[in-house]
């Protein structure tokens, strides 16, 4: 059986018009079935138009804000206060500490004890999902670590995921019986998985493995913005220290500064799909079926015909044209773009004033309020970059807080 052929797609306008293919399916978490099997970001056609559909409920304008305003500012104080009583952190750990909860919460995983104990054995299941979810890119032994995500995950349902469940299902009964109101319901991907469990015909293991998705999902890619972000804001503020300072009191600005950080740096540097039919592209390319489709997001994002010559840089000021957006294509675009992206980067910033309406993210709301403790790098224990990681992670960020 001959090998498919790749094509590498490598400009933003083709890159755009790819990711809006009907016929391209999602081919990035395909070593990583042990998590990623039946979630959402793996359905075609009919089966994910209908359960992404209900999960956009979710996402709905009024949920975000009461999420950004209200719902996670206390998970951020609460994650933070030991950290910023204790001078300092190390702040890979602690970003995903913190968006580990914050994801927890829209997922529907409880944390009824609240302990740091709690948190940490929730961080570690966290970890191994990740690493189940990119098994493509693991270079040690693949059986062995799918059969330890294997048994992660179902340690994970008897301990979080099950006693979870049976608070919503208790929840779900009281609220069809007109004890409760729908608004007193949790608003998390759990509850509407087991409200519409028999319509979508979701057997257990998919509901596991989509609230963990989403735990992961959410987690991850925010964490990895948070601590890229800080980075660009500590070196801006020796080479730019006007702009750092308006970081600190401008979210707007500040909300820019992250979607330049993710354009320029996204989560994973490709997208890829398989060709399920043969395609022609408006430029004349041609893709067979069979063939997989590699989207290079850190060259399309970074298109001078996009971006314009200074699309390598990260400039917060930076003006475009209408229809592209500031974060270039790392959230996706079309049927699989990021259900969560506005949460996690708000909508485009309007000119450069706060409006009522304005959703600035809850990445941007997190940069702020360690901006706010004072937060700077260690000077004495200097951050160090990952050497087994090929998408630039950090091993090691250490920082101190105060001024």
């Amino acid at each position: 059986m001959t090998e498919p052929t790749e094509v590498t797609i490598s400009t933003y306008e083709e890159a755009r018009e790819a990711f809006r293919q009907k016929h391209l399916r999602q081919a990035l978490y395909d070593a990583g079935d042990v998590v990623m099997a039946d979630v959402l970001v793996n359905l075609h056609g009919d089966e994910h138009r209908a359960r992404r559909r209900l999960e956009n409920r979710l996402f709905r304008r009024d949920s975000q804000m009461l999420y950004e305003r209200e719902l996670f500012p206390p998970i951020v104080a609460e994650t933070l206060a030991p950290h910023i009583a204790a001078g300092g952190a190390e702040l890979v750990t602690l970003s995903h500490q913190m968006m580990m909860n914050l994801a927890a919460f829209t997922s529907g995983v409880d944390r009824p004890l609240g302990t740091p104990e709690e948190t940490f054995r929730l961080y570690s299941y966290l970890m191994l999902f990740i690493e189940g979810a990119t098994l493509a890119h693991y270079t040690g032994d693949r059986e062995a670590k799918r059969a330890e995500v294997a048994a992660a995950l179902a340690a994970f349902d008897v301990e979080f995921l099950q006693p979870s469940i049976r608070r919503r299902e208790d929840a779900i009964a009281r609220c069809e019986s007109e004890e409760i109101g729908e608004d007193e319901l949790p608003r998390d991907v759990l509850t509407v998985l087991l409200r519409n469990r028999d319509d979508l015909e979701l057997p257990d293991e998919v509901v596991l493995r989509e609230t963990c998705f989403y735990l992961l999902a959410g987690a991850h890619t925010s964490a990895t913005a948070f601590v890229r972000t800080l980075d660009v804001l500590f070196e801006m503020a020796i080479t730019s220290p006007e702009d750092a300072e308006r970081a600190r009191h401008d979210m707007g600005f500040l909300q820019r500064c992250v979607h330049e950080t993710i354009r320029l740096q996204p989560s994973s540097p490709v997208a890829m799909r398989w060709a399920l039919e043969e395609i022609e592209l408006s430029g004349g390319r041609r893709i067979a079926s069979g063939d997989k489709v590699v989207i290079d997001l850190m060259s399309a994002n970074r298109d001078t015909a996009a971006f314009g010559e200074s699309a390598d840089l990260h400039d917060p000021h930076r003006q475009l044209a209408a229809g592209v957006a500031p974060w270039g294509l790392s959230f996706g675009l079309g049927m699989h773009a990021c259900i969560g992206q506005e949460l996690a980067a708000g909508t485009d910033a309007i000119g450069d004033v706060d409006v009522q309406d304005q959703l600035y993210g809850l990445v941007p709301v997190a940069v702020q309020a360690v901006l706010a403790a004072g937060i700077h790098p260690d000077p004495a224990d200097p951050a160090r970059r990952d050497p087994a990681s090929e998408r630039g992670y950090w091993a090691k960020y250490p920082v101190v807080f105060g001024r």
